[in-house]
């Protein structure tokens, strides 16, 4: 047997023995009853309450959404053709990324196939562009950030998650002629924290380093236009890089960075993971472009979610519920063991018809096991009662029988 099978066979044992072994559910999306999915077992189809879901604003089955989509698809077929620079750039692509600048009030935006491929792409391409770069990357960045800075030959300093006094440490030691860049989130999507983002900025100028902000779990959902945490506190004008996806609070498909025509323009021409990939379909365009324009004037969509992930902690944390407090609309559920969080899981989806997924190693730390909520506006104070009732119920048996 070839090595790598003999790899591939130990590795998944051990990941088994774990806990950690991961099984997809096959939903399907009832758009004129999100949150509201079905599921198909042995010819029984039933109802499941989806509680994971990154559509945080349920933007993905918006009748607005939905019909620019459709209307897209039938003046212009389902795929784009090509990369944007053979065939496969259209007037949506145009438009989509201009609305993108506008959002985030910078000069120009780039598209990319998701929002992974946008930090792995522009951090491994910035960080390529110069000799001697060094980057301070927070440690609770996202895959996606690390995969891209690994992919360069920068020198990497790695500061404790939101610590000011720890990144100016760093920062101070580095030598002073050198390229620097920070590189950090706005919402950290695991445990629901918000980065103090103008007092990065306030280090990365006093040290002369470039910053790159992940909005990702924040696009849509924060600030007076849906621009992220960064146009909340008014510092968006200070980050030289702002990265954001289209498949979460927009509810679609796709990844993008804005920033100055210079930056985006060096981008476009020399990030491989642009340059050599399929555009996003002209559908996922038009969907993406609706979605945006409608978020940025319904502050009530954004002011309703925040309500409904308010009321559910408050509920949880009353009923008992070892809930983890945050400052954002993530909700997470502390279980601290890789078995028991997939059974919980699993009694909570055969019992109760609820969908919550299982976060494991190495999503989160060892012992850091969780359920993570997520509440969308159209989440029902009645649905509350049922997850609360059933979290109860099934976290209460599994202490029992710890005990």
């Amino acid at each position: 047997m070839h090595p790598f099978r003999v790899a591939c066979r130990n590795g998944l044992a051990r990941i088994r023995a774990e806990g950690r072994y991961r099984t997809f559910t096959p939903l399907r999306k009832q758009a004129g009853r999100f949150p509201v999915f079905t599921t198909t077992r042995d010819g029984v189809t039933r109802d499941i309450t989806v509680w994971s879901s990154n559509d945080y604003l349920a933007m993905g089955v918006h009748p607005v959404v939905v019909r620019a989509a459709m209307e897209a698809a039938e003046q212009m077929g389902a795929g784009a053709g090509g990369t944007r620079n053979i065939a496969g750039t259209s007037h949506l692509h145009d438009a989509l990324e201009t609305e993108l600048a506008a959002l985030h009030g910078k000069p120009a935006a780039l598209l990319f196939t998701s929002g992974y491929v946008a930090n792995q792409a522009t951090l491994a391409t910035m960080l390529r562009s110069l000799p001697n770069w060094h980057v301070f990357s927070d440690a609770k960045n996202h895959n996606s950030m690390i995969a891209g800075i690994k992919g360069a030959p920068a020198t990497v300093h790695v500061f404790a998650h939101n610590d000011l006094a720890d990144l100016e440490r760093r920062l101070a030691a580095a030598p002073a002629g050198v390229p620097k860049l920070v590189a950090f989130e706005s919402v950290y999507s695991m445990d629901g924290d918000i980065a103090p983002i103008g007092a990065i900025c306030d280090l990365a100028a006093r040290y002369g380093a470039m910053t790159y902000l992940d909005e990702v779990h924040a696009v849509g959902l924060y600030g007076a236009t849906g621009g992220g945490v960064s146009e909340r506190d008014g510092v968006a004008h200070r980050i030289d890089v702002i990265e954001g996806t289209l498949a979460k609070g927009f509810g679609c498909h796709g990844g993008y960075i804005a920033a100055d025509h210079e930056i985006v323009d060096f981008l476009r021409s020399t990030a491989s993971g642009f340059i050599f990939t399929t555009s996003i379909p002209p559908t996922t365009a038009a969907a993406a472009l609706a979605s945006i324009r409608h978020v940025r004037g319904d502050g009530e969509r954004r002011a309703a979610l925040h309500e409904r992930a308010a009321t559910l902690k408050s509920r949880l944390a009353a009923a008992g519920v070892p809930v983890i407090r945050t400052a954002s609309h993530i909700v997470p559920v502390h279980v601290g063991d890789a078995v028991l969080c997939r059974t919980v899981s699993q009694r909570l989806f055969e019992e109760f018809a609820i969908y919550a997924t299982p976060i494991n190693y190495p999503t989160v730390p060892v012992g850091e096991e969780r359920l993570r909520l997520t509440p969308t506006p159209l989440h029902t104070d009645a649905m509350m009662t049922d997850l609360v009732s059933a979290l109860r119920d099934v976290l209460g048996v599994r202490m029992q029988r710890v005990a």
